[in-house]
């Protein structure tokens, strides 16, 4: 039993490797952005039916096309 503690030290011991880092926070980083685009572009739960969305959100609705830009 002691053997095997002394591995579980010896592992926790190590530092974690720097791409197990990046990968971890690029991840999150990607899932917030994600979620935020969804949460904005989606209904709104009730109490943030009057929320203004920002700037960086873009829009995923198709807009109509105008006339002029049927005949061209």
């Amino acid at each position: 039993m002691s053997e095997y503690s002394e591995f579980l030290l010896a592992a926790a011991a190590r530092p974690f490797p720097l791409y197990f880092t990046l990968v971890y926070a690029v991840g999150l980083v990607a899932a917030v952005v994600i979620g935020l685009i969804a949460f904005f572009n989606s209904k709104r739960p009730v109490g943030w039916e009057d929320a203004k969305k920002p700037d960086l959100i873009p829009d995923l609705t198709k807009k109509k096309a105008t006339n002029s830009e049927e005949e061209s």
